[in-house]
């Protein structure tokens, strides 16, 4: 529903794309690296070495392209022989990615023919460094290598210092989430933050700079609320009920001004900047929002907050149900499984993949073993696995979840977002930037009794539309869908999607917001009887708590499209009104 496709949602932010997914774009789009030093610092943040960033440079020329740097690279990588002045132990775990003087450290302290000693030190090393590498720890229920929620519980600071972050971290954590958050959701929304730090410099889109996607607007002052308290994550994240829990709540006082219809529904990244939920609920009628976190739903985590203003009783879930872990979700991998790899849960899906890097280094990691794999291995492997949401595709190989077994994932269509288009990066993308559309099919439950007859939709910052696939998997007809979405690949998706389902109503699609002014909002109600359900989300990583770089809130240029969101939503309420008067 992302209509800055580079946005996630954040926690669930970026950072490095699988390498054979960027040489795919960057052949096919030809971006020319103007800056050598701008060069080099991206390959670094990959995770190359500066020897072998420079020999790639200087044999291919400070202003090749960033994909032939990367293709030499990886020849370095695959070919990496003995050589006079290197042994081939030394070549093997250099091509794994350690550092050599590390490296000759283990050999001389092991022996060189003790291969698995060398790897056990070298990734004992590394995780004693705990690596600044851009890290998400994962929603998964185990962890082979230390469960967060076995530290003190009554300090958590000192608990997080001595899982590896600095005390900043920890401190602004503790601010944002509040004292009664586990460790592990601490932990968590530490690590969302890291690894999306610098998503804005690997992730920019020709499309995301045009001029129409620069919507800036001043932030607004927030309307007064009854509750000055900061809004405080909920541990567990299960709203007011979800189908698999034996809590529910099935009645809230909502405040008056939002108990008259129409229906809105929206939906931003739990894990935000302090004072953001605040700001949200103070311009959307002071509604408190329903935090709920999809691995209790589905096989993979979404932490997101919805502020709405839906009836919340008698709500169903669609069928069949989403499996409830990754064996059950993906059937085809579970042969493939290893005993030791524990995970049943998958953490939330991000917008980019783990780099061929990565992979290739878990293969070899495991490779160096004849048998069992040590513990210190195990623990590099699941907690790569877990940062990535890697699957086993074969012994010892590991790959990122393919564009089915992710639409699979979040509850779309089986080849939803295949073709119109889309390269694989594309897909990746923009179903990190969607709703998990069993979590909002659930919500959105409630309205098949109150509309038998069909429902009108204002889809704002549409994506692929999660929303729509969520109304058509209810069961509920759409007589009318405006949607607006910027991104001519996601309304070429859509589009599909209606014609393949045989939709019997209009769908009437806008790009750009600036479009949808009063006058446009009035007419398009007037011609459709006007709207029932008013449906989007923030469609930037400035309000994702993962943003480090430029992380503003809602003060960024993309996130500042939720004040668009209230200025639609006050017209399309003003304008029901009067409609209903006359």
């Amino acid at each position: 529903m992302a209509q800055d496709d580079s946005a996630e949602w954040n926690t669930d932010d970026d950072l490095y794309f699988e390498i054979d997914n960027f040489q795919s774009s960057s052949k096919s789009s030809s971006p020319v690296v103007t800056s050598s030093d701008h060069m080099f610092a991206t390959l670094l943040d990959m995770g190359f070495s500066d020897d072998v960033i420079a020999r790639a440079i200087q044999e291919n020329g400070p202003n090749a392209e960033t994909s032939a740097i990367i293709d030499t690279i990886s020849k370095y990588s695959m070919n990496c022989e003995p050589s006079s002045s290197k042994s081939k132990t030394i070549n093997h775990f250099l091509a794994m990615g350690f550092d050599e003087e590390k490296i000759i450290k283990a050999i001389h302290k092991h022996g060189e023919e003790n291969m698995e000693e060398i790897a056990n030190a070298l990734l004992s090393s590394e995780a004693d460094m705990k690596e600044e590498d851009n890290i998400d720890w994962s929603d998964s229920d185990d962890d082979d290598e230390k469960d967060p929620d076995s530290f003190d519980s009554c300090n958590p600071l000192s608990s997080l210092v001595k899982m590896g972050f600095s005390e900043l971290e920890a401190s602004l954590a503790i601010e944002r989430c509040g004292d009664n958050v586990s460790i592990a959701d601490l932990a968590d929304f530490i690590c969302a933050s890291q690894i999306a730090r610098e998503s804005d410099e690997f992730h920019t889109d020709p499309e995301e700079q045009k001029p129409t996607q620069n919507i800036k607007k001043k932030r607004k002052e927030p309307r007064p609320s009854a509750n000055d308290q900061l809004i405080c994550l909920p541990n567990p994240m299960i709203g007011f009920g979800v189908p698999n829990e034996a809590m529910f709540i099935t009645h809230r006082d909502l405040p008056a001004l939002a108990r008259a219809p129409p229906y809105f529904y929206y939906e931003n990244v739990a894990c935000a900047p302090k004072g953001v939920w605040e700001t949200i609920s103070s311009h959307l009628y002071d509604i408190a929002p329903e935090f709920v976190d999809s691995k209790y739903i589905c096989a993979a985590a979404r932490k997101r907050g919805y502020v709405h203003n839906l009836p919340i009783s008698n709500r169903y879930q669609i069928q069949p149900a989403p499996k409830l872990t990754i064996q059950e979700a993906l059937p085809h991998i579970g042969i493939r499984w290893p005993t030791w790899d524990t995970r049943t849960k998958l953490n939330c899906i991000l917008t980019v993949h783990a780099s061929a890097q990565t992979t290739k280094r878990i293969r070899l990691a495991l490779e160096a073993h004849t048998g069992e794999p040590s513990e210190a291995t195990k623990r590099y492997v699941i907690e790569q696995c877990r940062r990535w949401n890697l699957v086993w595709v074969g012994k010892n190989k590991v790959a990122p979840l393919d564009g089915e077994e992710t639409e699979s994932l979040l509850g779309f269509p089986k080849y939803h977002t295949r073709g119109g288009g889309m390269s694989n990066t594309d897909r990746l993308k923009s179903l990190g930037n969607s709703f998990q559309v069993d979590t909002v099919a659930y919500h959105l439950s409630v309205l098949k009794p109150l509309f038998p007859d069909g429902i009108n939709v204002l889809s704002l910052f549409t994506g692929i539309g999660g929303g729509e696939v969520a109304l058509h998997r209810l069961q509920i007809p759409m007589k009318t869908v405006v949607a607006v979405e910027i991104s001519k690949k996601n309304r070429t998706i859509l589009k599909d999607f209606w014609g393949q389902t045989n939709q019997k109503g209009v769908l009437e699609e806008i790009e750009d917001v600036r479009d949808l002014t009063k006058d446009k909002i009035v007419e398009l109600m007037k011609r459709f009887g006007g709207f029932d359900l008013v449906i989007g989300g923030s469609p930037c990583n400035n309000l994702a708590g993962g943003n480090r770089v430029n992380r503003s809130g809602l003060e960024g240029e993309q996130s500042s499209l939720f004040f668009e969101y209230c200025r639609i939503l006050d017209v399309v309420r003003e304008t029901t009104m009067q409609m209903r008067r006359s």
